[in-house]
């Protein structure tokens, strides 16, 4: 019996609704309190910075297409902004979160209340805070589940756990940059590396407060990983278990099975863990997760502890005072491990989780990533390399921030604080990645440039590493959006070459990518959101040298590609 034309007319009207007007979808509220926290780690006390008491701080959890509204309270000790790591914030940069680039800070005694919308984020993303070293202790994971009614592309694990992997200094983390802001050096690194806030059982006074995960034999659990720290990429892998990563900064990648990740500061992952090792009952019940950092640069000073977590069996005998297993990780310079991970990963690209590769390209872009020297102030003395002062460019110019946001600045027309020619490209070009770089090429400028871009135009940018004052991995990342990794490699991008072996097919979609030390990384994306947006290293030293810049994407002709207007409530400079 077919339908009659009223009865296809309301079908068809009620499919139209439920795929423009997302019924299922929900809005949450949740408070958010800084306050100072006592804490105690390595046999010390301190007062930390938290949110609601808890370090690491709470987890938001959502839905795909869900709403998050955040009331912010800053009863801390002071000013601050939050940041929704990965999260596109369509057409919304007002609740973005970095200070003085798309507000500026909440004050002490004041509340901001900020609207997060997932609208393609679908996995692990994490929250922090957005101003100087304040994240090492104000971070927390976000966790966003399918859209109800759908499912994840693998089996259902039987269990969720999230591991977020940080750094402990015993010191006020920002006495420690304040001290390396006065001397114009390097920072002090930290005294601990962390799993969930814990060192693990080899840092003195930790044993107590190890990490612990309880598993049954058989079962599949779900890893949430987060690396929130301010300085380490790390190497992770548990002892006698493989790892399967079946997601990449809020987006599904194609499952990838293996002993280790390398996650540097800022991206998150989602892997799957098979609980298969207790096979009878002489069989070892206790093992090892561990993070050691991946450093590629022997100048720089860091923190090498490892830290560790414990994965339990339940058992029916008591067998938590045996030693767990010892997991095997990659050395702490290990390039080729670092690389022949991340170069495993690829996007899901399936037909509920299609790749939208731009192919054609609008704007070109080569941005040289380098740590610098700006002159130090005459009444200093600098500790910097030949009595300079430690900074850090993008194409040679040194991002500061100006004395109100950026987003104000372009919302109300306000001349002067900044100019809008961040260049496409170097202002000079020499071997980027030769060991002995003159040293007329470590100077660079301070400058408040921004990049403007039309609605919908479609970007590669070409990260080159260099080698000035000894290169390093650069964790670059980008705010409002997310982009296709479409290629990598070491040595100066030949832009002849080096595009013929792009993948275009199914290339890594992410919000945060390593730049390899003395390599380049290509990434590309469309500017659909209008609005001002970060791009800057996720290492924070040097997002606050200097390693950082701003794209204004203009707004388009409707209303879907309008910027939203501004919040009554948002923070005074």
């Amino acid at each position: 019996m077919g339908l009659s034309s009223d009865s296809a007319f309301l079908l068809k009207f009620i499919c139209i609704v439920t795929l423009f007007s997302p019924i299922w979808a929900k809005t949450h509220h949740r408070t958010f309190i800084i306050q100072e926290t006592p804490c105690t780690r390595l046999c010390n006390t301190k007062n930390i910075l938290t949110v609601n008491g808890q370090y690491p701080g709470p987890t938001i959890y959502a839905r795909n297409g869900d709403t998050v509204v955040v009331k912010v309270i800053n009863l801390g000790n002071k000013n601050i902004t939050l940041h929704w790591h990965g999260v596109n914030e369509p057409r919304n940069p007002w609740h973005d979160g970095p200070e003085y680039i798309t507000q500026c800070p909440i004050k002490l005694g004041a509340n901001f209340t900020q609207r997060i919308q997932f609208t393609e984020e679908e996995g692990t993303l994490w929250w922090h805070a957005h101003t100087d070293f304040d994240r090492a202790t104000v971070h927390g994971a976000i966790v966003i589940h399918p859209r109800k009614g759908s499912t994840f592309p693998f089996p259902k694990p039987d269990k969720e756990v999230t591991l977020i992997l940080g750094e402990w200094w015993n010191a006020d983390v920002n006495d420690v940059l304040r001290k390396a802001q006065m001397t114009g050096g390097d920072v002090d690194p930290s005294d601990a590396n962390t799993i969930n806030g814990q060192p693990g059982d080899f840092l003195p006074c930790s044993q107590n407060d190890t990490f612990k995960v309880q598993v049954q034999q058989g079962k599949t659990y779900l890893l949430r990983m987060i690396n929130a720290a301010l300085s380490n990429e790390y190497f992770f892998a548990i002892a006698s278990h493989r790892l399967t990563v079946v997601g990449k900064d809020g987006s599904y990648t194609k499952p990838y099975s293996t002993d280790y990740i390398m996650i540097t500061p800022g991206q998150t992952m989602t892997l799957l863990l098979k609980a298969d090792q207790l096979k009878n009952s002489s069989s070892p019940s206790r093992y090892y997760m561990a993070a050691r950092p991946y450093n590629g640069n022997s100048l720089v000073p860091f923190d090498q502890t490892v830290a560790t977590a414990i994965l339990e069996y339940r058992t029916n005998m008591n067998t938590f005072s045996t030693m767990p297993l010892f997991a095997s990780l990659p050395g702490i310079d290990d390039t080729n491990a670092a690389t022949a991970f991340t170069n495993g990963l690829r996007s899901l690209a399936s037909w509920d989780h299609p790749v939208d590769v731009p192919k054609t390209i609008d704007e070109h872009m080569y941005i040289a990533i380098a740590v610098n020297v700006v002159p130090c102030p005459g009444k200093f003395n600098c500790t910097g390399p030949s009595g300079n002062k430690l900074a850090s460019s993008l194409n040679n110019a040194s991002f500061e921030n100006p004395p109100i946001d950026v987003l104000d600045a372009y919302h109300y027309s306000i001349p002067n604080v900044y100019t809008p020619d961040f260049p496409n490209k170097p202002p000079f070009f020499f071997n980027f990645t030769e060991d002995n770089i003159p040293s007329e090429f470590f100077l660079t400028q301070k400058s408040t440039k921004v990049k403007v871009l039309e609605y919908n135009t479609t970007v590669e940018i070409v990260f080159q590493g260099t080698n000035i004052l000894g290169g390093e991995n650069h964790p670059m990342h980008l705010h409002g959006h997310s982009f296709f990794v479409v290629g990598t490699g070491f040595g100066v991008f030949d832009k002849e070459k080096d595009p013929l072996s792009y993948n275009l097919v199914d290339p890594p979609y992410e919000n945060t990518i390593g730049v390899p030390k003395n390599g380049w990384v290509a990434i590309r994306f469309k500017a659909a959101n209008p609005g001002v947006w970060f791009m800057h290293c996720h290492f924070e030293r040097h997002t606050i040298w200097g390693m950082d810049m701003v794209f204004i994407t203009k707004n388009g002709n409707t209303t879907d590609g309008k910027m939203l207007p501004r919040p009554h409530d948002m923070p005074h400079c």
